[in-house]
């Protein structure tokens, strides 16, 4: 009899033996051995354990500096992923708990009457009716075998479950970020052409001072006060439409930074910037480095454990239980030796037809690992277009920003020589305006490149995993 229960456990091992989960592999990807460079690009060395960090103190704006640490600290955003990442943690410590030994202690105290009207248990012998107490201490200790492994695969997906939190918390950091520097960088560049649109302003009120002082000379015609009216008109309205998509900017910065827009300015900043170099490293440390991969990874685990789970649930269920304690109907007596109770056993239990529903859960399971896998996939391939359009955007905007500047030079000089011409009688005074016009539309061009360069260096950032390597 006493061996009975140890050749269950034994035959229960044996069949055990089978519920494993799959092998975690990572799809296949046709990764490719280099990015398509073209210059100034260079290689860079990732380290794979360097922090992703405060990766825009390489913009050098101190401003930005700021407002990164205030937004780290206050977006409700980065407080909702730290809160699941918690509770993910929580889930992991009580998953653990079910591979440890269970103790219980167990106490009674009551005054009851027993029914003389209860069914007889023997027919020879009548029942009474008694009123008496009832004492017992017990300690219970209950600890379930994990022959098939659900416990030890519960506790795996717990585990890939809270990693994908924290990767998660990294990856809405990463994001935080990045949307906070690219809405700053946008908002530099529009007090960068406010500023150009308010010194136009300046220039296009004199020249009108100037052409009113001709035509009361008769030197010019209504037409030409006319043409200098509008432009100014023309340049004052897109002056105010500037202004308004300052404020969104502005806005935005404030929510990100986790304070209401109405109590929220960043003053004008006119300090030169530029764009920093980005070093690349080979398309495979974006497996390393980008925190959103990591979450991917790990929830083809968290649903690569489910399957062992699943599979686990077909075995029997076994948990050895122990009781020991004292029970008598008067304190004086609890303690004495004929009170002392205890038991020793070991259950099974194992299911014998649930309609199908074990291999519903396992296909399940395993459709879901299948989706983890196809995310895992989808995910790579999107940060590898992100980083290959960075990397040929900005090209392309540091080519384009090379060309503007000479465009904008050479504006220069027209208005120049087309202000001689006019003042000395040789051209009509819509020369004079196109030459205002072209250099101002040259400079809002200089200043916009500049704008999307920044802007385009904080998405390749965020494309390369938030670290830079030298």
């Amino acid at each position: 009899m006493i061996l009975r229960p140890v050749l269950i456990a034994v035959c229960a091992a044996c069949l055990a033996a089978c519920a494993t989960a799959p092998e975690l592999q990572a799809p296949a990807l046709d990764l490719p051995v280099a990015w398509r460079l073209e210059a100034p690009w260079r290689v860079g060395q990732p380290e794979d354990a360097a922090s992703k960090g405060a990766w825009w103190q390489v913009f050098g704006d101190a401003t930005l500096d700021a407002l990164q640490q205030k937004a780290l600290q206050g977006s409700p955003t980065v407080a909702l992923a730290q809160a699941r990442l918690l509770q993910a943690r929580a889930t992991l410590a009580a998953t653990s708990a079910s591979a440890l030994p269970q103790l219980g202690l167990n106490e009674r105290a009551a005054r009851q009457k027993i029914s003389a009207n209860r069914p007889l248990s023997n027919y020879a012998s009548p029942n009474f009716s008694t009123v008496q107490n009832e004492l017992s201490v017990a300690m219970t200790v209950n600890y379930e075998l994990d022959l098939a492994g659900r416990v030890e695969y519960s506790t795996a997906a717990a585990q890939a479950s809270a990693a994908q939190a924290a990767a998660e918390l990294e990856n809405t950091r990463l994001l935080l970020s990045a949307d906070l520097a690219a809405n700053y960088f946008n908002l530099r560049e529009i007090d960068d052409e406010l500023d150009v649109l308010e010194r136009a302003t300046g220039l296009q009120r004199r020249a009108l001072e100037l052409v009113s002082s001709r035509r009361e000379l008769g030197a010019a015609s209504g037409l030409d006060v006319a043409q200098q009216q509008a432009l100014l008109e023309t340049t004052l309205v897109q002056l105010e439409l500037m202004r308004r998509q300052r404020g969104q900017f502005e806005h935005a910065i404030a929510t990100l930074t986790g304070m209401p827009a109405p109590q929220f300015s960043l003053a004008t900043d006119r300090q030169e910037r530029t764009a920093p170099t980005v070093p690349l490293g080979l398309p495979s440390d974006l497996l390393q480095r980008r925190p959103d991969i990591a979450a991917a990874q790990r929830a083809m685990a968290a649903a690569n454990a489910q399957i062992g789970v699943a599979n686990a649930a077909f075995y029997p269920s076994i948990t050895l239980g122990s009781t020991f304690g004292v029970d008598s109907r008067e304190l004086a007596s609890l303690f004495d030796a004929p009170s002392l109770l205890w038991s020793l056993g070991v259950s099974a239990t194992q299911s014998l037809f649930d309609g199908g529903r074990l291999r519903a859960n396992l296909e399940f399971s395993r459709a879901g690992y299948a989706a983890t896998a196809a995310n895992y996939r989808r995910v790579v391939l999107l940060a590898m277009q992100e980083v290959q359009d960075g990397i040929t955007g900005l090209a392309a905007l540091r080519r384009a920003s090379l060309q503007a500047r000479t465009a904008r030079a050479a504006a220069q000089r027209v208005l120049e020589m087309t202000t001689a011409r006019y003042d000395g009688g040789l051209s009509p005074y819509l020369d004079l305006v196109t030459a205002q016009q072209a250099l101002l539309a040259s400079e809002r061009q200089s200043v916009q490149l500049l704008g999307q360069e920044l802007v385009t260096s904080v998405f390749l950032i965020k494309a390369l995993g938030g670290s830079i390597s030298d």
